[in-house]
């Protein structure tokens, strides 16, 4: 059947063993009692032989020196004893992690939920002594392998304390680890709140910032932006602080740094005083956006499109600061949880069977939902934030601003045709091409926001005004659907205007090719290869997008 297409590896059915990692680190299929022996044995990590002639093992102890004397060996091995103590109670062998849309999982030889940073440190050098690979992870929201390994997983949500709020400065420092929910409700005491949001708020301080997650609006930048300092634990223990004014090289790479750099574990957030949001949606006309589509951007702070393929129907969706009082829209059927969610997923379901329906289910729920305009004042949170719906694929990237009708007729083009017309042909004979190919049937919506450019060095907004645009495909009741062709051809559309990935989303660019597309990545590596020579915190995703082959 036609849902049974092409969903491998992303259908949550395989495990994610990163590729180069070296045979003596890697947990095979041992049983859990074996695994877990292993996870507390380092002896055979921790010694080795010097050369051929000589019978002096050498140890590599909990500072890093190497010892070759006999009571050195003893005493290395007596810490290293204590240490394994120490986290064994912070650890869980083969606890199975899978990320939120359930496309990917993996089996970490140790997974440690650590509540301090001092904890962090100690399981950093115990990675070491041993060789293993280090992740952290928050909500694992990312539609990515990016949160996986097959090595140590550091879960951080119960690093999520109150540091510090400056009242007047309007800032606020917070261990990394805390999830934006808890995040708003600490400003909301303070009367202060951050100047823009994404979609949700279930993630980590640290994973928003380090995938630069971002908002929409003219005049604002990514959510990273927003960093003004953070402490960042690497490879060796060390602890650094930095900031723009203070080690500014290593802040600029690791405020967005997929955590490629270290563990960072504390930030100093900008915020701004609370307030609330007026939202009105209204539909339009997809060629009546593209024509008038600068006009629109600027049209108010925060400007969003949804559009519905298979159709020209657009959601315009605004939003600006206000003070009057909130204001809800009344409660209808349309609006209702139980058909936006629970119907639509039903009906996706019966779509996996005949997708041929799907165009006229686009069509369907935008007159059901989006056909009339809808009003609403309530706090900023409330208002940026929106219900996720159910399990999905989704591919994300930015492409400057100014060619944003381009790129969404383009992608237009590519769904009714099934063909990817390269951006500079203009002939008959390419068009005639295209159609032959079978059209697609893709789930609505395609999501349109806008970002202020940055200098964040690894920002998709690094100096650029920025236009995200965002495909998916729904999996309903956790089932696949067929999506590879139209990755792959939205990927080649958006590459063709410039694009760059967003970084929590699976995409298929090189390193050569995001070197290309970032000026300041070969800057990043440098500082990389500087914090971490080992490879110590890099996973599959890491290395197929970050490591030049040497």
């Amino acid at each position: 059947m036609d849902h049974q297409e092409d969903t491998v590896p992303m259908d949550g059915s395989f495990i994610v063993v990163p590729k180069d990692t070296p045979s003596s680190s890697v947990t095979t299929t041992t049983t859990s009692q074996e695994q877990q022996q292993q996870a507390h044995t380092v002896v055979s990590a921790v010694t080795t032989v010097t050369s051929t002639t000589s019978t002096t093992a050498t140890i590599k102890s909990i500072d890093g020196k190497v010892h070759s004397s006999k009571k050195e060996f003893i005493e290395s091995t007596a810490t290293l004893s204590l240490l394994q103590k120490e986290l064994r109670a912070l650890s869980t062998p083969n606890k199975v992690f899978q990320n939120w849309a359930q496309t990917f999982r993996c089996v970490p030889e140790q997974y440690y939920t650590p509540t301090t940073e001092e904890e962090i440190i100690k399981i950093i050098h115990l990675a070491r002594i041993s060789g293993k690979n280090v992740k952290a992870i928050g909500t694992g929201h990312s539609p990515s392998d990016l949160a996986c390994t097959d090595g140590f997983m550091i879960n951080t949500d119960k690093l999520n304390r109150l540091i510090s709020v400056d009242e007047e400065k309007m800032t606020i420092t917070v261990q990394a680890g805390m999830k934006l929910h808890k995040l708003h409700d600490l400003l909301e005491l303070h009367d202060l709140a951050m100047s823009n949001l994404g979609s949700i708020s279930d993630q980590s301080v640290a994973g928003i910032m380090s995938t630069a997650t971002h908002g929409t609006g003219a005049e604002y930048p990514s959510m990273c932006a927003s960093v003004l300092e953070l402490t960042l634990i690497t490879a060796t223990g060390e602890t650094i602080s930095c900031s723009k004014m203070e080690q500014a090289d290593i802040f600029n790479a690791a405020v967005c740094s997929l955590g490629a750099l270290g563990i960072i574990t504390r930030m100093t957030l900008q915020c701004e005083r609370a307030f609330r949001l007026e939202n009105k949606q209204e539909p339009a006309k997809l060629d009546d956006v593209l024509n008038n589509l600068d006009s629109i951007i600027h049209s108010a702070e925060h400007v969003r499109l949804w559009w519905y393929p298979h159709t020209d129907n657009v959601v315009v969706w605004r939003a600006n600061r206000t003070t009057k009082e909130i204001s809800l829209p009344a409660p209808s059927w349309r609006t209702s949880k139980w058909f936006a969610v629970h119907a639509y997923e039903g009906l996706l379901y019966i779509c996996r069977f005949i997708p041929r329906l799907i165009p006229t289910l686009s069509r369907f729920m935008f007159w059901a939902t989006q056909s009339k305009p809808i009003e609403r004042v309530d706090d900023s949170v409330k208002v940026f934030n929106f219900d996720c719906l159910f399990s999905q694929y989704v591919n994300e990237w930015s492409i400057p601003w100014s060619r944003t009708a381009e790129a969404l007729r383009a992608l237009d083009h590519f769904i009714e045709s099934g063909s990817v017309k390269d951006n500079k042909e203009q002939d008959r004979s390419a068009t005639t091409m295209a159609k032959k190919e079978a059209p697609l049937n893709v789930h609505f919506p395609i999501e349109i926001r806008f970002v202020k450019k940055d200098d964040v060095w690894l920002s998709p907004a690094y100096g650029v005004d920025s236009c995200y645009i965002g495909i998916i495909m729904y999996r309903p009741y956790g089932m696949p659907v067929p999506y590879k062709r139209f990755w792959a051809g939205y990927e080649t559309i958006m590459a063709s205007f410039d694009g760059r990935p967003h970084w929590a989303k699976a995409h298929s660019v090189t390193p050569e090719g995001l070197e290309e597309s970032y000026p300041k990545m070969k800057e990043f590596s440098a500082i990389r290869q500087r914090l971490d020579p080992e490879g110590m915190f890099l996973n599959d995703y890491l290395r197929r997008h970050l490591v030049v082959p040497k």
